[in-house]
């Protein structure tokens, strides 16, 4: 195995979103080159239901897959479809926004007032950015779980891990997407496919990524909402301490195409832009079949 070189290591920015809700994000609107074809990664995790409440109300998206995972608490949801639900601990919904879709999500706390979650943005390739819109809603029980005789346990979101299918599929960018969850003093070693660009996000625990000898700018240790990006390789290896560790795991095939971004549409050329947000205010967004 090739191991993936630790590229950077670095921490969320504090941001606010939607109607006020507070979380941190990890990356976005910046050198889209670095996480292609991922766009953006936000860590919506609260505790205090004043920070979320508010929730995201109606906004539209275009050109991209929006990927929601929850650990505790609830997201509702509805869109211009008609799509209602929600979305409990340890759910996964893979929205493919396509040509358009205005839609909202509303987070609500646990009884602890807890609202745990993560948002990931993969990008959609010029071919497929007027797809039709869908929804994937993943229960927890769909999401196989891998565990091994060392206690190592990985639930597959999305890709292959070893003989073991994600539940989510036809995904453009053919991403792997992993929660993996390694015991105390546990070193695990996690194939990707060479060529993809991938990166862990730690939301639990303390550990180091890496080759062993520690090659690699600043590759540990590292702990809760620290961002590790990977550069070239086909397996990405963490260990962790006695704390244990706990992380996403993200890897996908680069689009290597223009793109043109502005808040929730993403496009390859400016004109494409403009024309989205012309549709918006003459009501010509959303295009039905």
């Amino acid at each position: 195995m090739s191991v993936c070189p630790v590229l950077a290591t670095t921490a969320p920015t504090a941001v606010v979103e939607g109607a006020g809700v507070h979380l941190r994000r990890a990356f976005g609107f910046g050198r889209t080159e670095d996480f292609d074809p991922f766009l953006l990664f936000d860590d919506f995790r609260g505790d205090a239901p004043a920070a979320y409440s508010a929730g995201f109300p109606w906004h539209p998206h275009r050109g991209i897959e929006t990927v929601t995972y929850v650990l505790a608490g609830t997201v509702e949801h509805g869109d211009s479809l008609g799509n209602r639900g929600a979305m409990g601990p340890g759910q996964v919904q893979w929205m493919t926004a396509g040509r358009g879709i205005v839609h909202q999500e509303m987070p609500k706390g646990d009884a602890q007032g807890r609202m745990h979650g993560f948002q990931l943005w993969v990008n959609l390739p010029a071919s497929q950015k007027m797809t039709t819109p869908r929804y994937q809603h993943i229960h927890a029980e769909q999401v196989p779980q891998v565990v091994d005789d060392r206690g190592v346990s990985v639930r597959v979101i999305c890709g292959q891990f070893g003989q073991v299918c994600g539940p989510v599929q036809g995904v453009a960018a053919v991403p792997h997407y992993y929660d993996v969850e390694l015991p105390p003093g546990t070193t695990a070693s996690l194939a990707v496919d060479p060529g993809h660009q991938s990166f862990a996000y730690v939301f639990a625990g303390r550990g180091t990524f890496g080759a062993s000898s520690g090659a690699g700018p600043n590759a540990g240790p590292v702990g809760n909402r620290t961002l590790v990006r990977f550069g070239a390789g086909d397996g990405v290896v963490a260990s962790s301490d006695e704390q244990g560790l706990r992380f996403l795991l993200a890897a996908g095939a680069p689009l290597r195409e223009p793109v043109a971004w502005r808040g929730p549409i993403v496009m390859n050329t400016e004109e494409e832009l403009r024309q989205a947000y012309a549709q918006l205010r003459e009501g010509t967004f959303i295009q039905r079949d």
